[in-house]
């Protein structure tokens, strides 16, 4: 009984923690949205507007009303995924977002496989070689990452690889051609033309990701190396590494079954970080390679002074943002039993 009521507390803490910090974040974009110099009202009707239409579209819009009521219907619709009408579409938001946001999530699952699939072994390998040539490599790659600005190293592989060798597509998602050859039922495109037998479109979509998402992936893996690293040096100065090799067992065997499944603990966090990074962060990506995602869909948005839209995506990012970060504390407690509540 005392074990279900730890358990049912420790339940309770965490809807706690998930519901304050989804208020936290409805209250940062509810108060962005009014301090920006733009106005909601004049963006639908425009600068030209009769005071009439501009006094009855404001009380429509609840605008009229105090700001600590303003701030329960905004709430109030954003529970129920209502974020307003965008101005550049005419659309409702969250279906703009439905048909934007799983292009953003096919190019960043295909970055953070690129990143943690090279990253963590990197890692491994700089922190086994410890102060040699590939440790050094390591870390020359991760400070190149963290150094040269994404746009332009997106420009430059732009040139390079389509431009003048044509090795990949160019900017956009799949060509013109092959544009409505695919049904779209998830709209991961890759799946969907996988799922379809559309080979040629698959083929031409992968051309169109490979270079975008190589391109998030060597930033994500600039920063998981490193943590790799970090963590892996830690484990290995540990005292059952010295036992483990007292005992006679391979350093192989040390370092991928014993080390590394220590340091995977934090690591699975540092991953999901990195993922959610990459899918709020991939804007100036997305814009560089004309690739129709969430993030595209935000900074034309924002060009345009559609806050409806920049407030719903952002609020969805964040809400994703949430729920990676709520996902690596429960794998956390899974692969650490020292977190879990005591019996």
């Amino acid at each position: 009984m005392n074990r279900l009521a730890r358990y049912v507390a420790a339940l309770g803490r965490f809807g706690s923690v998930v519901v304050l910090t989804y208020l936290g974040l409805l209250a940062v974009t509810f108060f962005i949205g009014r301090v920006i110099p733009v106005d909601p009202v004049l963006a639908i009707v425009g600068d030209r507007a009769p005071e009439h239409v501009v006094q009855r579209v404001r009380a429509e819009l609840g605008l009229d009303k105090p700001v600590w009521q303003q701030f329960g219907g905004y709430v109030g619709k954003a529970v129920r995924g209502d974020f307003g009408t965008s101005v550049l579409t005419a659309n409702p938001v969250l279906e703009d977002i439905r048909k934007t946001f799983p292009a953003t999530l096919e190019l960043a699952t295909c970055g953070i496989l690129i990143g943690a699939g090279l990253g963590v072994p990197l890692g491994v390998w700089a922190a086994v070689r410890r102060g040699g040539a590939a440790d050094h490599a390591v870390r020359v790659m991760g400070l190149v990452g963290y150094s040269v600005p994404i746009f332009w190293l997106g420009l430059m592989a732009l040139v390079l690889f389509y431009a003048k060798l044509g090795w990949v597509g160019g900017p956009g998602r799949i060509d013109v051609a092959y544009e409505y050859s695919v049904e779209r039922v998830s709209g991961l495109l890759l799946l969907d033309a996988a799922l379809a037998g559309e080979w040629e479109a698959f083929g031409n979509a992968l051309s169109h990701l490979v270079l975008p998402a190589s391109l998030l992936g060597y930033f994500s893996l600039a920063y998981i190396s490193r943590m790799t690293r970090s963590f892996m040096l830690h484990e290995l100065g540990q005292e059952y590494v010295v036992a483990a090799r007292a005992k006679g067992l391979s350093e192989a065997r040390i370092v991928w079954r014993h080390a590394l499944r220590n340091a995977m603990v934090p690591l699975v966090t540092v991953i999901a970080l990195a993922y959610a990074g990459l899918l709020e962060g991939s804007v100036l990506t997305e814009t560089v390679f004309a690739w129709p995602g969430l993030g595209l869909y935000i900074t034309n948005s924002l060009q345009n002074a559609d806050m409806n839209a920049v407030l719903g995506g952002t609020i969805v990012v964040g809400t994703v943002f949430i729920g990676l970060n709520l996902l690596s504390d429960l794998l956390y407690r899974v692969l650490d039993p020292r977190t879990r509540p005591a019996r």
